[in-house]
């Protein structure tokens, strides 16, 4: 008799072909086990709906003391900061949270602490609110695109 094996280990949920890349996928409850080909097409689609478009913070070294400010957006110079949404792209987020009444639906972000053992915040990813709205004064982050007036000015 042989030795019982679960054979869809490896088998990626999308397109169904057995890969050493395929793994489970997602920052919280994993979104599937996808092949790194179909994960880069899922995720690359969800930012560009989203609008998580941003630049990745640089990786900065744990021995520096030195001060980090954030970035700057060029277009308008508000500060904003640089999130890893759920599906690790990167978004712009403005710096305040506003009751979601006076955030448009497709702007509203909220930040979630990833699960750990630690006390101490180690990661905080960006999530869209999507799905069931929030109460009219649930605090939401809108995106930073919202915030800069200068896009809106544009045609």
């Amino acid at each position: 008799m042989g030795a019982i094996q679960d054979r869809d280990q490896s088998v990626c949920d999308q397109c169904r072909a057995t890969s050493l890349t395929v793994r489970e996928r997602g920052r919280f409850d994993f979104m599937s086990r996808l092949c790194d080909r179909c994960w880069n097409t899922l995720a690359n689609e969800m930012a560009e709906a989203d609008g998580a478009t941003a630049a990745p913070r640089p990786t900065l070294d744990p021995d520096d003391v030195t001060w980090v400010e954030p970035p700057v957006c060029p277009v308008c110079g508000a500060m904003v900061g640089v999130y890893r949404t759920i599906y690790d792209r990167w978004v712009s987020l403005a710096m305040v949270e506003l009751p979601a009444k006076d955030v448009p639906e497709p702007f509203r972000w909220r930040l979630a602490r990833l699960p750990d053992l630690s006390p101490t915040p180690t990661d905080i990813v960006a999530v869209r609110v999507r799905g069931i709205d929030p109460l009219p004064g649930d605090p939401v982050v809108p995106a930073h695109r919202m915030m800069c007036v200068p896009e809106w000015d544009e045609p």
